[in-house]
């Protein structure tokens, strides 16, 4: 406090004498004076401000009561209005979610009055994508109502669901109309499937028997667009004159038939395509197939009727039996081609064209056994060269033809079988029959050589086709049988020519009993000496001593087997002759000088 002190003293005592000194005490009580008053004059102001503001506080307090009371008197004024207020605020929340309730079922359970017009279209307005939408709307409007069935909105449910089902029927009866008079339009020869029309049968689904009519009308209009293309194609030919008419080629049975089933089953194959573009979108499971080809067979059956008597006809005529049965195959063929694209429910086109391959094929086998019974009637003698007759060779010819023809059909495997073996035994067995009794007459070497010569002529004509081995086979051994015939003659023939056939039966049917064989008639050394000397010749040229008939073989090969088979049974006859002249028992002296040749020198010399 001292330092404070003399820090304030300094800032007004700058001198320090006497005089100053002296008055120190005068001047700080000056000062301390002055202060005061200055002191109590800044007091005087704040006291004056203080003094404003608490009248300015007053006057506000006296205000805000004031205000106070006025808002507590206006609040019980306004206590009613505030209430009413807040009700009218909850009410007009609770309205707006019911209006957004309302709006919400109303766009669920209802159509928009465009949709309802769509719906709901005059006779003549067409069919649109809008209407199928709009359709499918009403369709799920009558799903979605069954939830409405399972709240407290029952009676709203059946009313919305009443309404749906009268303008679902309301609407399908015009798009079955609509559908219908499409149907009705396609008449041309070739028709264009609209995508709406394919929309028409995916929503009709829903209503079988409308779907049925549909496809009804459909196969009736397009029925009578295919038998008048069949006409036309018939008599007409196509646009310009090309392609022909097919009647133009009736002088040839096979085009003109053909041509008629190729047309057809062109026909078909486009009316099934036209079936699956109007039936692409319907999903009934499994029947729309089934709706497909019995629409395709009501469609065909129309030209069952001209089909069938242009092809009877044909065959009616008998255009020979090589035609008949090629017109017969390509029936079969185009039976199962067309059965391949619409199953077996066209029943009455496909019965036709089976109709007409059994006809063609009964008249086909009628022909052959005319034929036959022709060649059996009247039985050739065999030719003098024992080769095969001119009736052989003209059947021969016939058969060739008609296996040629089957072999190249395009019916399948199996049934080109069973028509082959129809065919041989139609064919071979008379033949066969008439071979036997035309060389029944002959010699055993005569009628053998032209047994072989026939058999051999039919074996190499059926070798050259499909499924004739079994009869082949049944030929070869017929042709063996002969063969054997005409080895034993070709044999017996050289024996005989060369002095060994007396010996050779002796020495066979020789016994012990009799004695020694050199004391049989014709069988004593010198007996034998001369038949050797003979036999010699044989040896030094053996083709001198070959039948006539084996030259008139006509296999070289079958001759070369006739000459090797006969010539060793030749050997086995002379080895048979030499063991017994060379047997001590049999007493031949010097049984080397009579028999001067082994057998393998033999079987040398003529091999």
């Amino acid at each position: 406090e001292m330092l404070e002190a003399l820090k304030a003293l300094s800032t007004f005592f700058v001198e320090n004498s006497l005089r100053t000194r002296r008055n120190l005490r005068g001047d700080i009580e000056r000062r301390s004076l002055a202060i005061n008053e200055e002191f109590v004059h800044i007091f005087k102001q704040v006291k004056e401000e203080l003094e404003s503001i608490n009248e300015d506080v007053q006057a506000m307090s006296s205000c805000c009561e004031d205000m106070s009371s006025r808002l507590k008197a206006a609040k019980e004024q306004t206590q009613d209005l505030i209430v009413k207020t807040t009700k009218l605020q909850a009410e007009n929340q609770r309205l707006e979610m019911k209006a957004q309730v309302a709006d919400t079922f109303i766009a669920k359970f209802q159509l928009t009055p465009d949709e309802m017009n769509l719906l709901r279209g005059t006779k003549d307005e067409p069919i649109t994508e809008d209407f199928f939408k709009a359709l499918g709307r009403v369709k799920q409007i009558h799903d979605d109502v069954k939830i409405l069935l399972r709240t407290n909105q029952q009676r709203a449910g059946l009313e919305i669901m009443e309404q749906m089902a009268l303008l679902q029927e309301t609407s399908y009866e015009r798009l079955y109309r609509w559908t219908q008079n499409e149907c009705r339009t396609l008449t041309q020869e070739s028709c264009d499937i609209s995508p709406v029309l394919a929309q028409a049968m995916e929503a009709l689904q829903d209503r079988p028997v409308l779907y049925k009519y549909t496809l009804d009308e459909f196969g009736t209009a397009r029925r009578s667009a295919v038998v008048r293309g069949f006409i036309d194609a018939l008599t007409r030919g196509g646009l310009g004159g090309t392609p022909r008419p097919i009647e133009m080629h009736s002088h040839d049975p096979l085009r003109y038939v053909g041509d008629m089933l190729a047309w057809l089953h062109q026909a078909t194959a486009s009316e099934k395509e036209h079936l699956e573009a109007m039936l692409k979108l319907v999903t009934i499971q499994g029947s729309v197939e089934e709706n497909i080809q019995e629409v395709v067979g009501h469609i065909t059956e129309g030209v069952c009727r001209p089909l069938k008597v242009r092809i009877e006809q044909v065959i009616v005529a008998e255009p020979g039996a090589v035609l008949l049965y090629k017109i017969s195959n390509l029936l079969k063929f185009y039976h199962h081609t067309i059965s391949g694209i619409v199953g077996n429910s066209a029943a009455t086109l496909l019965t036709t064209i089976e109709e007409m391959h059994l006809l063609s094929k009964k008249i086909f086998f009628n022909s052959l056994s005319l034929h036959a019974s022709k060649l059996m009637d009247k039985v050739e003698l065999p030719p003098p060269d024992l080769g095969p007759s001119s009736a052989l060779n003209q059947t021969l010819n016939l058969l060739r033809e008609v296996l040629a023809s089957h072999d190249s059909s395009v019916v399948p495997l199996d049934a080109r079988q069973a028509d082959f073996v129809q065919v041989l035994s139609c064919v071979l067995d008379p033949l066969l029959q008439m071979c036997t009794m035309s060389a029944s007459n002959l010699g055993t070497a005569d009628m053998a050589t032209f047994m072989v010569n026939s058999l051999y002529m039919m074996k190499t004509t059926l070798a050259l086709f499909e499924f004739t081995d079994k009869r082949v086979e049944m030929l070869q051994f017929q042709i063996e049988a002969h063969l054997d015939t005409l080895i034993n003659e070709q044999a017996s023939y050289v024996l005989t020519r060369a002095g060994l056939s007396y010996i050779y039966n002796s020495v066979q049917q020789h016994k012990p009993e009799q004695g020694p064989l050199s004391n049989l008639p014709s069988m004593d050394s010198v007996s034998l000496k001369v038949a050797m000397a003979q036999f010699d010749r044989y040896l030094s040229a053996p083709d001198s001593l070959l039948m006539s008939q084996l030259n008139f073989l006509l296999s070289a090969t079958v001759k070369e087997q006739i000459i090797k088979q006969s010539t060793e049974l030749v050997c086995r006859a002379y080895s048979e002759l030499y063991a017994a002249v060379m047997d001590p028992p049999n007493e031949y002296k010097d049984p080397e000088t009579i028999l001067h040749r082994s057998p393998h020198q033999v079987q040398a010399l003529l091999s």
